[in-house]
């Protein structure tokens, strides 16, 4: 079976049963999928890491189904009620539900009126009625009348015969087949607001009176009216018949009952009980199962969807350029409590701590001045970080007039703050500045994201950062699985210093766990840096297996052996020994030497342990060893004078940074604590399906204010610079629901514990009201 489940796999990501089979055999062995992606091609027949998840995830599901498959034929066959054709469908079955539809009538239940009908003897009549209708139903009835089985007269005996056909009906796996397939592709969303809560549930307003096809409810649309059903604002059902013609003797539904078992109602004297015995089993069994179903369906696509935007913004933001290792100063703007200053050096290190009150209701803006100016020219900092929330325009206002006053060499750069405030207060936090003031750990953050956004960003709960559509709505586990995922891939695809690293980055590395990370910086806080790779199995409890799969990922630079600052992992080293040897070179001149190393032949190296695709991948490693996937740093510049909703105008052209990509356009920040909308019509002239195909989150874009509410704080842009404010633009129109402008547009707050901090990369101002 474990064969069949590959080949199924294999059909679903289109490559060969081999390479599923080849993979499936390394994660059953325990390797990790960056492992696998990036050392093992030529097993897996070069299958990458995305290609790797899915197959991951997949294996997962069916082996769950297979599992559940062998205890249903258990529980049947014990029954003594598995027959061959039961168990030819049962083999068969490719998804849960169908499994579940085909155990439905063999699965222990309580009594049920049907069985208690059965027992009582009216199985018989109910055969006689359900396949001859010419059978008057009184009369035949009557000839079950029992009381001492609780069947006093005809109509209880017809009662029972109807409800043993109901259950049949209702237990049918190959009818409830065709009755999804129907609703899958005809059926209608029903949204309607609860009486009485239309003002409580304003928010909802675009969903009190909406209907929509059941097949193209969009994912933020199927989890707005999920909440509102939730807190009580609306009320949702399934139309199965939306298009039905007034005074139908029956739903399409009920047409679909009586042709599977292919009855035609006429005026036969059993056909007024057949009838309602079709009517009851569609309206009181199988359409009340078929909507739990379907609205549950609908939640898990919208789930997963969600979950793919929060991954994909996810990794933008943590991809997104790294300012580098430079002296920096970070500014956690604030007004009654202060900015926060944290001063690192190059390698992070803090260097020195302040807080400044240039802003009301203080005002000590000289005070302030000349405390920055000091720190800056003391520490020679070459970039001031400042945190993108509550004051962030005042602070970058104040630090640009005191780079100008003092004619100070210094970069300002807005940074997003999210999830600051949730690291400054986790025990992690606590660890690492034990003798730091909670409200001081967040500038440090800022200023540390702005050098590597990705090593200190790992130190946050991904949930927490706060790009996520919808995020509470989802599965939390399904979620958190898939966060991990994209957080472990990028920090892998990066690489890491083994001797710069803090416990928590070291965690995301394949092969270790937070055991192991911490006895790596332990190992180097008692012995010193580490110089070779071999050093790390030295390590307490680091043993062959988690070596393997982590030294390939893991950076010493300066070390013994040029090799251990790239990504070649140690197994690998003699071949470029054989390169080197062969070409009368040491492998030091042979790094860097583009020149030589694009004369080299992959093929020429090979060997039963290492293929083409390896030895391509070591010889474009020799050519830039450990570098760096991520882009080069660029910042936006803010338009001076633009620091607020009522400063701007339809017409103005700004620069801004994407900071969230939705399913329905994407969210720009132009520097004035409220993000703006480019609807996906508005992202290019050209016809665009997903807006992901054109920017993602940390791209620096120009974009023309379109429509400006500054009483609603709602901001219309459009990339398209031609576009005329006042025209008739599709970015314009009601094209999406007010509830997506509404989640656009709500102010930043800084409660990032919920993941609706403001941010340069997050939906949290996008989608604040949603969250809460």
């Amino acid at each position: 079976m474990s064969q069949a489940i590959c080949h199924l796999i294999a059909q679903e990501l289109s490559v060969r049963p081999e390479q599923v089979t080849a993979a499936v055999t390394l994660i059953d062995d325990g390797n990790t999928v960056p492992f696998i992606a990036r050392y093992r091609k030529e097993v897996t027949g070069g299958l990458d890491d995305t290609q790797l998840r899915n197959l991951d995830s997949r294996l997962s599901y069916l082996r769950e189904l297979e599992e559940r498959r062998q205890t249903i034929l258990k529980s049947i066959q014990d029954q003594g009620k598995l027959t061959d054709e039961l168990a030819a469908q049962i083999e068969q079955a490719d998804s849960k539900t169908r499994l579940e539809d085909l155990y439905l009538p063999y699965k222990p239940k309580r009594r049920t009126k049907g069985q208690i009908a059965i027992e009582a003897g009216l199985e018989p009549l109910a055969e006689q009625l359900w396949h001859h209708p010419q059978t008057e139903p009184e009369s035949e009835a009557a000839k079950y009348i029992n009381p001492d089985q609780g069947i006093a007269d005809s109509k209880a005996a017809l009662d029972g015969a109807r409800a043993i056909i109901m259950e049949r009906i209702a237990e049918d796996a190959n009818l409830l087949e065709k009755i999804r397939h129907y609703l899958n592709r005809n059926a209608e969303l029903v949204s309607r607001v609860v009486a009485g809560q239309e003002q409580a549930g304003e928010k909802f307003k675009d969903y009190f009176e909406h209907n929509e096809p059941l097949s193209k409810v969009p994912s933020h649309r199927a989890l707005a009216m999920l909440r509102g059903r939730n807190e009580g604002f609306l009320t949702l059902a399934i139309n199965a018949d939306p298009h039905q013609e007034e005074g139908a003797r029956q739903s399409h539904c009920e047409t679909l009952v009586s042709d599977h078992y292919g009855i035609s109602l006429s005026s036969a004297p059993a056909d007024s009980w057949r009838k309602q015995v079709i009517s009851w089993a569609w309206r009181i069994k199988v359409s009340m199962h078929m909507e739990t179903e379907l609205m549950a369906a609908m939640k898990e696509r919208a789930e997963i969807e969600a979950i793919d935007v929060f991954a994909s913004n996810l990794k933008d933001l943590l991809m997104a350029a790294p300012a580098g290792p430079r002296a920096t100063l970070g500014l956690d703007p604030g007004l009654r409590t202060g900015c926060k200053i944290a001063v690192v050096d190059s390698t992070g290190k803090v260097l020195a701590t302040d807080t400044i009150y240039p802003h009301p209701p203080q005002k000590q803006y000289d005070k302030s001045a000349q405390v920055v100016d000091a720190l800056v020219r003391k520490y020679q900092v070459d970039l001031i970080a400042i945190g993108n929330g509550t004051a962030s325009r005042e602070t970058d206002s104040f630090v640009a007039d005191l780079i100008k006053r003092g004619n100070l060499k210094v970069q300002k750069i807005m940074v997003s703050e999210a999830g600051a405030s949730v690291y400054s207060a986790s025990e992690l936090a606590a660890k690492e500045f034990p003798n730091l003031d909670v409200s001081l750990r967040g500038a440090v953050s800022i200023a540390r994201r702005l050098q590597d956004p990705l090593a200190e960003l790992v130190k946050i709960d991904p949930k927490s950062i706060g790009v996520g559509q919808y995020q509470h709505d989802v599965s939390q586990s399904l979620l958190a699985k898939r966060l991990d995922a994209v957080v472990e891939d990028c920090v892998n695809a990066v690489g890491v210093d083994v001797n710069t690293a803090s416990p928590a980055l070291l965690t995301r590395v394949a092969g270790l766990s937070n055991t192991l990370a911490q006895n790596i910086v332990d190992y180097r806080d008692a012995n010193g840096r580490f110089d070779s790779r071999t050093t790390l199995k030295k390590v307490a409890r680091l043993g062959p297996k988690a070596f393997e799969q982590c030294a390939g990922f893991l950076r010493i630079m300066d070390g013994k052996n040029p090799l251990d600052a790239s990504a070649v992992h140690p197994e690998a080293y003699p071949v470029v020994k054989a390169i080197a040897e062969k070409n009368q070179k040491n492998v030091k001149a042979l790094i860097g030497d583009t020149q030589f190393l694009r004369t080299l032949h992959a093929v020429d190296y090979t060997n039963d342990n290492f293929g083409v695709p390896t030895v391509t991948d070591i010889i474009k490693e020799l050519d830039k060893p450990g570098r760096d996937p991520r882009p080069e740093f660029k910042t936006a510049t803010f338009a001076e004078g633009v620091n607020q909703v009522s400063d701007l105008e339809p017409g103005m052209i700004l620069e801004g940074v994407v900071s969230n990509v939705a399913n329905f356009g994407a969210f720009v920040d132009i520097g004035v604590h409220q993000d703006g909308l480019v609807h996906i019509s508005a992202l290019t002239d050209r016809f665009v399906s997903d807006p992901r195909d054109v920017v993602k989150a940390g791209d620096i874009v120009k974009v023309k204010v379109m429509e400006v509410d500054v009483q609603r704080k709602r901001i219309g842009l459009s990339m398209r610079l031609n576009d005329e404010p006042g025209q008739d633009n599709r970015s314009q129109r009601s094209s999406t629901p007010r509830d997506q402008q509404r989640q656009a547009q709500k102010p930043r707050r800084r409660d990032e514990s919920q993941g609706n901090s403001a941010m340069g990369g997050a939906f949290a101002a996008a989608f604040a009201k949603a969250k809460r």
